[in-house]
């Protein structure tokens, strides 16, 4: 059975892009083909996609579930994971 990825409004995600991984908020679920700068998006109700703003530059990306991993609340790593990766 496959994984279901859905997410909502608001969300903070990561996902891996050419430039390495970016962080963002999903600004829009995206339900059905639409045109998305030079491309169509073929998203369904079964299968959406979302339309994202990242957190550095401001770059609208749109992307399938699947491609996507919620963050927490802030996005940025716990203090238990920082100081994990201060002993190193």
């Amino acid at each position: 059975m496959p994984v279901k990825h859905e997410f909502k409004v608001g969300d903070h995600v990561k996902w891996n892009s050419e430039a390495g991984r970016v962080c963002g908020t999903i600004k829009k679920k995206v339900t059905s083909a639409i045109k998305f700068k030079t491309y169509t998006v073929r998203a369904t109700a079964e299968e959406p996609q979302y339309l994202i703003k990242s957190d550095k530059t401001d770059h609208m990306a749109m992307h399938k579930g699947a491609a996507l991993k919620k963050l927490g609340r802030s996005g940025h790593a716990s203090p238990k994971r920082l100081a994990h990766q201060k002993k190193k």
